[in-house]
């Protein structure tokens, strides 16, 4: 998570979605939260899973936290 010396962060979770990958799926909710989240300074994925259609995976999903600083 994000480094502070002194103030305070806050974290939220989200999950973010793909039809690639994991990876997507982790990019793809940095980058949606950071349309109205801003100073996103950290990111820690806690869990990941996925949609399963006829014994493929079709959707990626992985639950991260994003931290941000306090202003």
């Amino acid at each position: 998570m994000a480094r502070i010396e002194s103030g305070a962060i806050k974290v939220i979770e989200i999950i973010g979605i793909s039809k690639k990958s994991f990876d997507d799926a982790v990019v793809q909710a940095v980058k949606k939260a950071s349309e109205s989240v801003k100073g996103i300074s950290g990111v820690e994925v806690v869990k990941h899973s996925a949609k399963v259609e006829g014994g493929k995976i079709v959707q990626y999903k992985a639950n991260v936290k994003l931290a941000f600083t306090v202003k």
